[in-house]
């Protein structure tokens, strides 16, 4: 019998769905309450995935405690203010990315959940890629030998076309264009994401980064009713790993043509490797041993893996190990960090 395992979730917009649903299919887990202090969004989100226990602060469902964890899916600015309280309370958390705003932050709630001694995860949701854990095998196994170049992008184009609503009038687009509404532009809305990406399949971290960002003209005026458009649009970094080897790392939301597409390209010095996930399709392609001669790459077949809440459940069963942690969040904060300061010293390389 599989141990139960009761969610509250935190924070009841869009992405919040998503988790429902994807914990109510993991048997012995159950949604058992929600928080949000907008009543009306909060009533409507718990009638739809059956919870009966609502909550307007997470205050008052502290004091209940009547859950093992939370799935934390306020907003990015938020996650530093309400995971503290949760880890305090000893319960298991699993958290969106990114894990906070700044390197500080991050860092602070790495070590709280490390002295809880609770399962904390970050939803990297790119880890539930096939061909990047496949990818990621490859390399520990030494298919390319040592890795010496790497090529890694994430591609949006939802400031040239309406695939996923009109940016211009939405609000749940135009605060990412708006410093003063908490964005920190591309590079701290997905710059997680695309160096996870690279750094969990290379098996190294980043010793160095220089980091140019761009902000273009979108409006009359650069603003949009009460939202100034002045939060970076694309953003390229270099990147030295720890290992010497030397790469670019970049990130658009103007990339035409790409409605939200990742592609890693890592050579090594016995082979090479690209990972893509292109129109939510996975693909991983190899080129090593006497394939090297020619240049002959091949489609390498990768198997579909449990994802990150079926992970955060098995790890607090004890089946698996709690991959992404709290920890690796914050390493890739730091890197961000180092990145947005590079950006303001005209792209000057800065150890991490």
């Amino acid at each position: 019998m599989v141990k139960p395992v009761r969610i509250l979730i935190l924070g009841t917009g869009g992405m919040a769905n998503n988790h429902a649903e994807k914990f109510k299919e993991i048997e012995g887990v159950t949604l058992v309450g929600g928080v949000d202090t907008r009543p009306e969004q909060l009533h409507a989100f718990c009638d739809k995935h059956g919870m009966t226990h609502r909550f307007s602060s997470l205050d008052e469902a502290l004091a209940w405690g009547e859950f093992d964890a939370v799935t934390n899916v306020t907003p990015d600015a938020a996650h530093h203010a309400t995971s503290l309280p949760i880890l305090k309370a000893a319960k298991h958390i699993l958290c969106e990315k990114p894990l906070a705003t700044n390197e500080a932050h991050a860092a602070e709630m790495a070590a709280a959940a490390k002295a809880a001694g609770v399962i904390n995860m970050v939803n990297l949701s790119y880890r539930n890629v096939a061909a990047l854990q496949q990818g990621a095998k490859l390399v520990r196994d030494g298919a390319i030998g040592t890795i010496r170049h790497f090529e890694a992008s994430y591609l949006q184009s939802w400031l040239t076309q309406p695939a996923w609503g009109h940016w211009d009038k939405e609000p749940q687009w135009l605060w990412r264009l708006s410093t003063q509404h908490g964005s920190k532009g591309v590079l701290g809305d997905v710059g997680i994401h695309i160096l996870d990406f690279a750094l969990f399949v290379a098996g190294l971290k980043a010793d160095e980064v220089s980091c140019r960002l761009a902000t273009f003209h979108k409006a009359p005026g650069d603003r949009i009713g009460d939202y100034p458009l002045d939060a970076n649009d694309s953003c390229t970094m270099q990147i030295v790993l720890e290992n010497g080897a030397l790469g670019t790392v970049s990130a658009t939301r103007f990339a035409t043509g790409h409605l939200n597409d990742l592609r890693l390209r890592l050579y090594g010095d016995k082979g090479g490797i690209e990972v893509q996930w292109e129109k939510d399709i996975s693909r991983l392609r190899l080129c090593n041993g006497d394939d090297v001669q020619k240049a002959i790459w091949h489609d390498v077949e990768a198997p579909v893996l449990a994802n990150i809440y079926q992970r955060f459940i098995g790890a607090i069963r004890n089946e698996n190990a709690p991959d992404p942690d709290f920890a690796r969040a914050a390493m890739l904060q730091s890197v961000l960090d180092r990145a947005e300061q590079s950006a303001g010293q005209n792209g000057q390389s800065l150890k991490i």
